[in-house]
């Protein structure tokens, strides 16, 4: 990818590719980034039936805890995107960062502001959607940025993986916590680390400089470079946009309705199983998933497989096969069956990150940032649907089998729509210019 010619644009969002030795520090950084958002995000799944048993909250009660997540997480999704297309994806995550690490460690203290639990925690889940909700729109505006096309899908994905790590280290090391120190003690820790962790970017690789010329940037509100401007009308016009949206859309829902309710699903269903068993091994499996994913993506193509033919086959895997996968959990009654079918559909779903996710870059370089935002607003928006959905589900049926029915059905609807529209043509550029 050519840097842009508007040397103001390149100082403003810093367009300048890494080069390899910043690529790996950067890859690593946010790496272990991503591993600390899923860290604060999968605190509240984590401790949610022990959370439940101190507040009293019922399983609708719960479901409003966990889906509120997303009511704010679907808000912030377009602007992180074009902050990040602005100012540059890392100061924006930075900045976020900041602040959802102080509220993950507050979150104890606002659960004993008084008698109203449920609706303090409904808002401390709604403000941490808010702030995660520009991390991987800035994300995917820093990589398209900085990192070489030809290294986009391993880099991707390889910081994608941090979504498992993030959760395989909550899933193990909370486990221990509940049992050892209570359900506070998990908040604390992935809140504090998160604060150290911005405290290393801002010291090692973010200058001080460039952190207040974001801040004036922001506070100053100056308009947008006029070639940053998103093509909205020529975009949306085309049916691959539509299918990279939906499919996006039913990526994040399934994913979002597994992360917020396979804790619960085991808990109750095995309840003498070891909760470090089903909340690490799943997501132990996800990590060398994810890595295979994107080594496998760039392989392919740098064999000359069509970009499209290697992005589709990656959503077979991501979508088609990982649903087959979660609709075997809601027929054995083997905790260990269940635990390698929960590893089985996590795993499978992180070749998403090869797939529709660089798809998206793909198709619109120059504004990937906020197109991923649109995306992932529509997949936070089925999120806030579809956790919820599962709650009343489990509710009024008793029956698990309802939740990972409705998990099938998403993924599937997504795969057929991505596979019938879905293109690697650019499109944010005239017709005659393609990027196959």
């Amino acid at each position: 990818m050519q840097p842009p010619p508007d040397k103001a644009h390149q100082d403003t969002a810093g367009d300048a590719q890494w080069s390899r030795p910043e690529c790996q520090a950067w890859t690593g950084t946010l790496l272990l980034g991503t591993c600390l958002l899923y860290c604060a995000r999968v605190s509240m799944p984590i401790c949610t039936v022990s959370m439940s048993q101190d507040f009293g909250w019922n399983k609708k009660e719960a479901g409003i805890v966990l889906s509120s997540f997303f009511w704010g997480y679907c808000l912030t999704q377009i602007l992180g995107g074009h902050l990040g297309d602005r100012i540059g994806g890392e100061k924006v995550i930075l900045l976020s960062a900041s602040a959802w690490g102080f509220l993950t460690a507050a979150t104890p203290l606002l659960a004993h502001l008084g008698s109203a639990h449920l609706a303090f925690m409904t808002f401390s889940r709604v403000l941490t959607g808010l702030l995660q909700g520009v991390y991987f729109p800035a994300l995917t505006s820093l990589l398209s940025q900085k990192v070489r096309e030809s290294e986009r899908a391993f880099t991707y994905s390889t910081v994608g993986a941090g979504s498992q790590f993030g959760t395989l280290v909550t899933g193990a090391v909370g486990s221990l916590l509940l049992d050892w120190c209570g359900w506070q003690s998990v908040f604390y820790l992935s809140g504090g680390l998160t604060l150290l962790w911005v405290c290393y970017v801002y010291r090692y690789l973010l200058s001080k400089q460039d952190h207040i010329l974001a801040l004036g940037v922001l506070a100053q509100g100056l308009p947008m470079a006029r070639h940053t401007r998103v093509p909205w009308r020529q975009l949306f016009r085309k049916p691959s946009v539509w299918a990279a949206v939906f499919s996006q859309l039913s990526a994040a829902c399934s994913f979002f309705i597994l992360l917020s309710w396979l804790p619960t699903f085991f808990k109750e269903t095995f309840p003498s199983s070891k909760g470090w068993v089903f909340n690490v091994v799943p997501w132990l499996v996800a990590i060398p998933a994810s890595l295979f994913s994107g080594f496998l993506s760039d392989h392919l193509i740098s064999q000359g497989y069509r970009t499209i033919t290697v992005r589709k086959f990656m959503q077979v895997m991501g979508l088609g096969l990982s649903s087959v996968f979660a609709l075997c959990l809601g027929h054995t009654s083997s905790f260990c069956k269940s635990v390698f079918f929960a590893s089985a559909s996590i795993g499978l779903q992180t070749f998403n990150h090869s797939g529709i996710s660089v798809n998206i870059q793909d198709l619109a370089p120059s504004c990937a940032g906020v197109l991923f935002g649109v995306a992932n607003t529509a997949g936070a928006l089925a999120g806030v649907v579809g956790v919820g959905l599962g709650g009343y589900l489990i509710e009024t049926t008793g029956s698990w089998t309802s939740v990972f029915n409705l998990v099938a059905a998403v993924s599937s609807l997504g795969l057929c729509t991505f596979l019938m529209f879905g293109k690697a043509q650019r499109v944010d550029l005239s017709p005659r210019q393609e990027d196959l």
